[in-house]
C-alpha cells in the first residue's frame, strides 16, 4: 500500500494523541443519556461537565419507570452530591446560553440551589470574544471516563435511532409538547485519552472562572456495562478550535484537520454536519471534485437550519456554496442529502461526523461553518488507521462499519444491506445510497430553496452570525439590532 503522511499530527491538526483503552461512538442521545445515568452513579471524586447548555429538567431515561434513583438531570446531580460526600460536581455553561435557560420552569430555582452549594459548582463561561460561543461538549468522570462529541445534555435532544414520527418519549420537559426527530452523536473514551480531556476541561474551567480544579486521584475503571467498545487500545487525537482571548493565542487545529482530510481522501469522504457554510472547506472540496480520479463526497445535513443561526443566513450561505461546489462537480461525485422519517418528516441532523475512506473517523462538536473553524471553542476526537500499525485491518473495518451503520440508520436497512450495496456499486458510496434510497424512511436529495437575489445585506448578516475570526465592533452592531433583536441573543447556536 502506498505510504502517506499521517493526517493526525500533534501541533498541527491536533493538540495531542493519547491512548484510550476503549472507545465507543454513541449514536443518538437516548443511549448517551442512559449511559450517563449509569456511569455517573459510580463517580467517586469529580464530574466535570463542560457544555454549550445544560437543562436540569431533562429525563435521562424516559422509557424507564421511576425508582429510587432520580432520572431528571437536576435532581439526579443533587442526589449524587448528597449520596457521595467526597464527590465534587462542576458545570461550566456558555454565558449567553443562560439567557434561554432562565425561562425554563424550575430550572432557575435549581441553579440557585446549586450556586449555594459547595460541591455542585455552576459557573458561566464568558472567556471568549464578544459574540463567540463556548461550544465544546465534554463530560469527564474521575478522569477515568470521558465523553466528547456533539450531544448537549439539554432539552429536545433525546431520540432513538428509529426516529419515529410520533414517539411518546420525545416531549419537552415542562410543556410536554412533542419535538421533531433529532440525530446526534458523541464518543466515550477511557485511559489516557480520558485523562487528557480532563486536563482540557480543567484548563477551560480555570480560564472561565479563575479557579483551579485539583487533579483527581487514581480511580478505578468506569467503563459502563451497557456500552460495547468499538475499538480497544485506540490512538485518539484531540483537536481544538479556540479564538484568541485574554492573552491566549488562537488555535485552529480543527480547520487544519478538515483541510488535511479533504486533501488526503482517496475514495469517499462521508460527512454529517448541522451546517454546510464554510467557504474555505467548500472551495477545498470543489478543488478535489475537478480531479479526473478524485473522491466522492457525501454530506448529510438537516433540511433547514435551527436556532438563531437561522435559515435566512446559514441557509443562504449553504445555497451559495452548493452552487460553487456543483459547478465544480463535473464528474458527478458530490451529493448532499437530508434524512426523513417514514412519513416524510425531516430528521434534524446535529451530529458532527467525518469519515475518510476506511482510514479515519472524527466525531466532535465542530460543524462545517466558519464559527467552528475560528470563532467558537470546539473539541473533536479522531482515530486514524496507519499502514503497518497493529490491528490496522480491524480498525479499517470498524471505521467503514461506523459509516455504513450510519447510512443503514438513515436508510432503515440492515448494515449488511449497505455493505452489499457498496460492493455491488464497485465501491461507490453514492452508487450504494442511490440504489437504496426509496419512499418512507430514507435520504432525500437536498434542493436549496430559492432565496432570490443574495444582496449585500444578507452577505453582511452571514459574516456577522458566522464569522471566520473575531472582529471588534461586529457584535456591538448585533446588539444594536442590525440583524437580531437583543431579546433573541440567547437562542440556539447548538
Amino acid at each position: 500500500m502506498e505510504e502517506r503522511t499521517p493526517i493526525l499530527r500533534p501541533g498541527e491538526t491536533c493538540w495531542r494523541i493519547e491512548t484510550a483503552d476503549r472507545l465507543a461512538v454513541i449514536v443518538d442521545a437516548a443511549d448517551y443519556f442512559t449511559t450517563l445515568h449509569e456511569v455517573m452513579q459510580k463517580a467517586q471524586h469529580s464530574v466535570i461537565m463542560i457544555g454549550w447548555e445544560f437543562d436540569t429538567r431533562i429525563d435521562l431515561d424516559p422509557r424507564k419507570e421511576a425508582d429510587d434513583v432520580p432520572k431528571r438531570m437536576g435532581r439526579f446531580l443533587s442526589w449524587l452530591a448528597c449520596r457521595r460526600p467526597d464527590l465534587n460536581i462542576y458545570l461550566l455553561q456558555w454565558d449567553v446560553g443562560l439567557l434561554s435557560t432562565l425561562w425554563r420552569g424550575s430550572t432557575p430555582l435549581r441553579l440557585v440551589d446549586w450556586i449555594l452549594r459547595r460541591r455542585i459548582r455552576l459557573k458561566l463561561d464568558h472567556a471568549h470574544p464578544s459574540g463567540s460561543a463556548h461550544h465544546q461538549k465534554i463530560i469527564v468522570i474521575d478522569d477515568a471516563l470521558a465523553f466528547c462529541g456533539g450531544i448537549d445534555a439539554t432539552a429536545d435532544r433525546w431520540d432513538t435511532p428509529e426516529h419515529l414520527d410520533d414517539s411518546p418519549f420525545r416531549r419537552r420537559p415542562t410543556t410536554k409538547r412533542p419535538y421533531d426527530p433529532w440525530h446526534d452523536a458523541t464518543t466515550a473514551v477511557d485511559g489516557d485519552a480520558a485523562r487528557a480531556l480532563g486536563e482540557l476541561a480543567r484548563t477551560r474551567w480555570e480560564r472561565a472562572t479563575g479557579e483551579r480544579i485539583p487533579p483527581t486521584r487514581a480511580a478505578t475503571p468506569l467503563w459502563p456495562s451497557s456500552l460495547v467498545p468499538m475499538i480497544k487500545n485506540a490512538r485518539v487525537a484531540i483537536s481544538r478550535t479556540e479564538p484568541a482571548y485574554a492573552g491566549h493565542g488562537e488555535i485552529h487545529e480543527i480547520e487544519a484537520l478538515y483541510l488535511a482530510i479533504i486533501s488526503a481522501t482517496r475514495r469517499v469522504l462521508y460527512i454529517e454536519s448541522q451546517y454546510f457554510a464554510s467557504r474555505v472547506l467548500a472551495e477545498a472540496i470543489a478543488a478535489r471534485l475537478g480531479e479526473p480520479d478524485g473522491p466522492e463526497f457525501i454530506v448529510i445535513n438537516p433540511e433547514t437550519s435551527d436556532g438563531w443561526l437561522e435559515e435566512n443566513t446559514m441557509g443562504s450561505a449553504r445555497a451559495r456554496l452548493l452552487e460553487l461546489v456543483r459547478k465544480a462537480d463535473i464528474h458527478g461525485r458530490f451529493r448532499l442529502y437530508t434524512p426523513v422519517t417514514r412519513h416524510g418528516a425531516p430528521i434534524y441532523v446535529h451530529a458532527k461526523i467525518v469519515i475518510m475512506d476506511d482510514t479515519l473517523m472524527r466525531v466532535g462538536s465542530s460543524n462545517l461553518n466558519n464559527r467552528s473553524l475560528g470563532f467558537d471553542t470546539e473539541c473533536d476526537l479522531s482515530v486514524e488507521a496507519r499502514p503497518g500499525m497493529p490491528g490496522e485491518d480491524r480498525l479499517r473495518m470498524k471505521i467503514a462499519g461506523l459509516r455504513n451503520g450510519l447510512l443503514a440508520e438513515h436508510l432503515e436497512v440492515d448494515v449488511q444491506v449497505v455493505d452489499q450495496a457498496v460492493d455491488a456499486a464497485e465501491g461507490s458510496l453514492i452508487g450504494a445510497v442511490e440504489a437504496l434510497r426509496g419512499t418512507g424512511r430514507s435520504l432525500v436529495a437536498f434542493v436549496p430553496p430559492d432565496f432570490g437575489y443574495v444582496g449585500d445585506k444578507v452577505l453582511r448578516e452571514n459574516n456577522l452570525l458566522d464569522p471566520e475570526r473575531p472582529a471588534r465592533r461586529r457584535w456591538r452592531r448585533l446588539r444594536q439590532g442590525m440583524c437580531l433583536p437583543l431579546g433573541q441573543a440567547g437562542k440556539k447556536i447548538t
